[in-house]
């Protein structure tokens, strides 16, 4: 179970580091888009998220409040890209907004974590 814990963190990383790639690669650019990285991306760490849950779930008890932000932060950021995803381009505030919920994410990961304790 621990080594099923594990992967699912790993696709989890990869996940977040998907879409916040695909946010940075156009942060120069004028016209901001939602790409397919930033798409599979979310779709990724979301759903590895969820099962990553599960296995928690079985291991022991997880942070429940921590769970809850994470899952509420990741809904919103899944929501919408996928809502933007067939759109020519998307408002700064929109492409700023996603920017800062995923960093928000990864912070809430990082830094609210008991097991670095």
């Amino acid at each position: 179970m621990e080594t099923l814990r594990l992967v699912l963190l790993f696709v989890h990383i990869l996940g977040y580091a998907a879409l916040l790639g695909g946010l940075l690669v156009q942060v120069r650019d004028d016209t901001k888009t939602v790409n397919p990285l930033m798409r599979d991306g979310a779709g990724t760490a979301f759903l590895a998220g969820l099962l990553l849950v599960g296995v928690l779930e079985n291991l022991g008890s997880p942070d429940h409040a921590k769970i809850g932000v994470k899952f509420a932060i990741g809904l919103v950021i899944l929501v919408l890209v996928m809502v933007n995803m067939r759109k020519p381009s998307i408002p700064q505030g929109l492409y700023f907004g996603l920017l800062a919920l995923t960093i928000a994410n990864i912070a809430v990961a990082v830094f609210w974590s008991p097991v670095h304790a």
